[in-house]
């Protein structure tokens, strides 16, 4: 199922898109493995799953594997990142990706399930600063089911550690700069390759149209993502993984 009528390797796009994100995050298989230890601890084995920001469907691709009686859906806005996963997963009956702005407050009519077991995202919803994310976890309440969750891994910081966080990221910066020149890819290599692609190039132009370079939001912390879900009408909220910089909440409806 790699290749399409295209001849483009969706497969070697996916794994390649891994990998640059793993030069930001070497434990971002583990963040990924607790995740779904959580899913199959508190929905089961056969979800219904929202792979929200989904990007490449690297959450979908892992779900699947783990879960072959799982079904998911994919949404994001990123045309690029949403042609490889397009690719990557055609034929698979069990995946649905759509194209929706998290932003739009009318996204949501975009999927085809009103509820989910699980709605997932890694490493996306940095993006969003805190009040439209907070009317995000708001919008997401209502499509998990009772008994259903929400997790979000993403970078929490405590900033009531500052010492403590500046060593940490000089650590893993030190890392990362070897990595680097081992041959890693970073992001702007990796959308550089992208932008060259025949097939990719087209979508690639239209997302730096849509989001430019990056852009962070403020990266609340931890408890703050707690409490909002909670304040959104989870009836539980915890951390459930972190690292020094990056953390797994979830919410339990």
């Amino acid at each position: 199922m790699a290749e399409t009528t295209t001849g483009t390797d969706w497969q070697a796009w996916q794994e390649s898109w891994d990998r640059q994100q793993e030069w930001y995050m070497p434990d971002r298989e583990e963040r990924f493995r607790v995740m779904l230890d959580m899913v199959e601890a508190l929905v089961g084995p056969a979800p219904r799953i929202l792979d929200l920001a989904c990007g490449t469907g690297s959450i979908t691709d892992r779900a699947l594997k783990r879960f072959p009686d799982a079904v998911s859906t994919g949404v994001d806005l990123d045309p690029a990142l949403l042609a490889i996963a397009e690719g990557h997963f055609a034929g698979d009956p069990r995946v649905t990706v759509v194209t929706a702005d998290l932003k739009d407050p009318e996204w949501a009519a975009r999927l085809p399930y009103d509820s989910y077991d699980a709605v997932l995202t890694a490493t996306a919803l940095h993006w969003l600063h805190s009040e439209p994310l907070a009317v995000l976890y708001r919008q997401l309440a209502p499509l998990v089911r009772e008994g259903g969750v929400f997790m979000n891994a993403d970078h929490m910081k405590d900033e009531g550690t500052p010492r403590i966080n500046a060593a940490e990221r000089a650590h893993r910066h030190a890392g990362m700069e070897r990595a680097r020149a081992a041959g890693a890819l970073d992001w702007a290599d990796w959308w550089a390759l992208a932008a060259k692609d025949p097939v990719l190039a087209g979508p690639t132009a239209r997302r730096f149209e849509i989001y430019g370079e990056h852009a962070d939001g403020d990266t609340p912390s931890a408890e703050w993502h707690v409490r909002t879900l909670r304040e959104a009408g989870f009836a539980e909220a915890r951390t459930v993984w972190r690292s020094p910089s990056d953390a797994l909440v979830l919410g339990l409806k």
